[in-house]
């Protein structure tokens, strides 16, 4: 069975020097070198400037802007608490209803918060949840071959992770049909 992210970050952060040349605090002071205070930035400036691979420089990142669960303070609960802080507050329901549509799908199900989404695995992500506007979260959902229908949009511009997203204003848009692709995503992960 796949290692859980946490797992897996431990990993690559044990592997860092030999793989890259550099361990996990060296890289953390080129990070803070880039200038870069946003994730794109800093992951770009990694990869271009310094050779590192995807997977690496995603891993800097979230550990120098302190945006993945294992390195946020508070960790897991706090990443959602300030997600849907706010203007965002009213969202919180829906996202409460994805957590338990997802959560029903097999006790494998690993929810992952990060900075501005929480990401929802298996062996690999499916899903994410991401409180977009004050007035909607979208849920980006990976389903290999489908096709975009109706609220079942191809995910275009929103986040190159997933392959389609569903807009959601209310609990109640957490219907059979997102269920279903939740649970179509879920068994091909």
């Amino acid at each position: 069975m796949a290692k859980s992210p946490e797992e897996m970050a431990a990993a690559m952060i044990a592997n860092m020097k030999e793989k890259t040349g550099k361990t996990l605090e060296q890289w953390l002071a080129v990070a803070r070198k880039s200038g870069a205070d946003k994730h794109g930035g800093v992951v770009k400036y990694l990869k271009s400037e310094h050779g590192l691979t995807h997977a690496f420089a995603n891993l800097v990142a979230h550990k120098y802007l302190k945006s993945d669960a294992g390195s946020a303070e508070g960790g897991e609960d706090t990443l959602v608490a300030a997600q849907y802080a706010g203007a965002k507050a009213d969202l919180k329901p829906i996202y409460d209803a994805l957590i338990k549509a997802a959560s029903s799908l097999g006790k494998d199900v690993e929810i992952a918060p990060k900075k501005t989404y929480v990401s929802l695995r298996r062996n690999k992500q499916f899903a994410l949840i991401q409180p977009s506007t004050k007035t909607r979260v979208d849920l980006g959902i990976n389903l290999k071959d489908e096709a975009a229908k109706g609220r079942l949009e191809k995910s275009g511009s929103f986040n190159a992770m997933v392959s389609h997203r569903v807009k959601l204003e209310k609990p109640s848009d957490v219907d059979k049909d997102v269920k279903a692709w939740l649970k179509k995503a879920y068994l091909d992960a």
